[in-house]
Protein backbone atom coordinates (compact mmCIF):
# COMPACT_ATOMS: atom_id res chain seq x y z
CA UNK A 1 0.00 0.00 0.00
CA UNK A 2 1.26 3.44 -0.99
CA UNK A 3 1.27 6.25 1.48
CA UNK A 4 0.96 9.85 0.43
CA UNK A 5 2.98 12.47 2.15
CA UNK A 6 0.95 15.46 3.13
CA UNK A 7 2.21 18.94 2.46
CA UNK A 8 2.39 21.21 5.42
CA UNK A 9 -0.45 23.68 5.41
CA UNK A 10 0.39 27.25 4.51
CA UNK A 11 3.43 26.38 2.41
CA UNK A 12 3.21 27.38 -1.19
CA UNK A 13 5.18 25.55 -3.79
CA UNK A 14 5.78 26.51 -7.37
CA UNK A 15 6.05 23.98 -10.08
CA UNK A 16 9.31 23.83 -11.97
CA UNK A 17 7.87 25.41 -15.17
CA UNK A 18 6.37 28.27 -13.14
CA UNK A 19 9.67 28.88 -11.39
CA UNK A 20 11.55 28.80 -14.70
CA UNK A 21 9.07 31.27 -16.22
CA UNK A 22 9.40 33.62 -13.25
CA UNK A 23 13.19 33.45 -13.45
CA UNK A 24 13.15 34.12 -17.20
CA UNK A 25 10.82 37.08 -16.69
CA UNK A 26 13.11 38.50 -13.98
CA UNK A 27 16.15 38.18 -16.26
CA UNK A 28 14.30 39.89 -19.13
CA UNK A 29 13.19 42.76 -16.87
CA UNK A 30 16.75 43.21 -15.57
CA UNK A 31 18.11 43.23 -19.12
CA UNK A 32 15.49 45.76 -20.25
CA UNK A 33 16.34 48.06 -17.34
CA UNK A 34 20.03 47.78 -18.16
CA UNK A 35 19.39 48.72 -21.81
CA UNK A 36 17.21 51.67 -20.82
CA UNK A 37 19.74 53.00 -18.32
CA UNK A 38 22.76 52.55 -20.59
CA UNK A 39 21.09 53.77 -23.80
CA UNK A 40 19.31 56.75 -22.23
CA UNK A 41 22.23 59.21 -22.19
CA UNK A 42 23.29 58.28 -25.74
CA UNK A 43 19.74 58.73 -27.04
CA UNK A 44 19.45 62.08 -25.27
CA UNK A 45 22.77 63.25 -26.76
CA UNK A 46 21.68 62.14 -30.23
CA UNK A 47 18.40 64.02 -29.86
CA UNK A 48 20.20 67.17 -28.73
CA UNK A 49 22.60 66.90 -31.68
CA UNK A 50 19.65 66.51 -34.07
CA UNK A 51 17.96 69.62 -32.66
CA UNK A 52 21.21 71.62 -32.92
CA UNK A 53 21.65 70.58 -36.55
CA UNK A 54 18.02 71.41 -37.37
CA UNK A 55 18.37 74.87 -35.79
CA UNK A 56 21.63 75.51 -37.66
CA UNK A 57 19.97 74.55 -40.93
CA UNK A 58 16.97 76.79 -40.21
CA UNK A 59 19.33 79.67 -39.39
CA UNK A 60 21.26 79.11 -42.61
CA UNK A 61 18.13 79.03 -44.75
CA UNK A 62 16.60 82.08 -43.07
CA UNK A 63 19.70 84.26 -43.13
CA UNK A 64 20.66 83.27 -46.69
CA UNK A 65 17.12 84.08 -47.81
CA UNK A 66 17.99 87.70 -47.00
CA UNK A 67 21.38 87.59 -48.73
CA UNK A 68 23.56 86.88 -45.70
CA UNK A 69 25.89 84.10 -46.83
CA UNK A 70 27.22 81.55 -44.37
CA UNK A 71 30.60 82.49 -42.91
CA UNK A 72 30.13 86.26 -43.18
CA UNK A 73 29.85 88.72 -40.30
CA UNK A 74 26.28 89.52 -41.25
CA UNK A 75 25.40 85.84 -41.16
CA UNK A 76 26.88 85.51 -37.67
CA UNK A 77 24.87 88.53 -36.52
CA UNK A 78 21.70 87.10 -38.08
CA UNK A 79 22.24 83.72 -36.37
CA UNK A 80 22.88 85.44 -33.03
CA UNK A 81 19.64 87.41 -33.30
CA UNK A 82 17.71 84.27 -34.23
CA UNK A 83 19.13 82.60 -31.11
CA UNK A 84 17.93 85.58 -29.05
CA UNK A 85 14.45 85.30 -30.57
CA UNK A 86 14.33 81.58 -29.80
CA UNK A 87 15.44 82.19 -26.21
CA UNK A 88 12.78 84.85 -25.67
CA UNK A 89 10.18 82.39 -26.98
CA UNK A 90 11.41 79.72 -24.56
CA UNK A 91 11.18 82.27 -21.74
CA UNK A 92 7.61 83.16 -22.75
CA UNK A 93 6.63 79.49 -22.96
CA UNK A 94 8.13 78.82 -19.53
CA UNK A 95 6.34 81.80 -18.01
CA UNK A 96 3.05 80.70 -19.57
CA UNK A 97 3.53 77.18 -18.20
CA UNK A 98 4.11 78.60 -14.72
CA UNK A 99 0.98 80.72 -15.04
CA UNK A 100 2.82 84.04 -14.98
CA UNK A 101 1.48 85.19 -18.35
Amino acid sequence: MKTLKARPQGSASLSLPSLAYALLLAVLVAFALHVIVSAGPAARAAAQEYVAQAIAEEDRQFCEMFGMRSGTDTFVACSRELANIRQRQVDRDSAAAEGIL
